[in-house]
């Protein structure tokens, strides 16, 4: 596989990240469950030690990650509407918008895991990387069936 090929989808993977990270962040502030509170907090703690390991990896690479999004023009926003659910308070309707980020996630990371070639170091912690994100995605989807 071409370095450019291997360099889009990773950045498309730090996006995602980056996507979660904030969302959960802006919805640790906004949410007034405690519970839940630490819930994104952890997720959140996640994301940013997700993107430390991801850009160090590429940077053993010489691969460049992205300052500017700019991913196929418009990258899909998981955690767009979070904002506006969390200001509505319903715990059910917050999980719900956190388990769609968390299924855009999930496949980022299933297509992170078919690019070719991938070097031993980057293959493993992608691996890695995506059994957390599945297992946040579990506790999330767990969560909202619990609420309803």
């Amino acid at each position: 596989m071409e370095a450019k090929a291997l360099q889009a989808g990773l950045n498309e993977l730090l996006e995602t990240l980056k996507d979660g990270q904030r969302g959960y962040t802006e919805a640790m502030t906004d949410v007034e469950d405690a519970d839940l509170k630490q819930v994104f907090k952890k997720y959140a703690a996640q994301r940013s030690e997700y993107i430390t390991e991801l850009e160090d990896q590429m940077h053993k690479l010489n691969l460049h990650p992205d300052e500017e999004s700019s991913i196929t023009g418009t990258v899909h926003r998981a955690f767009i509407n979070l904002k506006s659910i969390v200001t509505g308070k319903d715990r059910h309707s917050i999980l719900a918008e956190c388990e769609r980020g968390e299924d855009y996630a999930k496949k980022a990371y299933e297509t992170a895991q078919k690019l070719q070639d991938l070097p031993g170091g980057l293959k493993s912690l992608i691996e890695t990387q995506a059994a957390g994100i599945k297992q946040g995605h579990d506790e999330i989807r767990n969560l909202r069936d619990a609420s309803k």
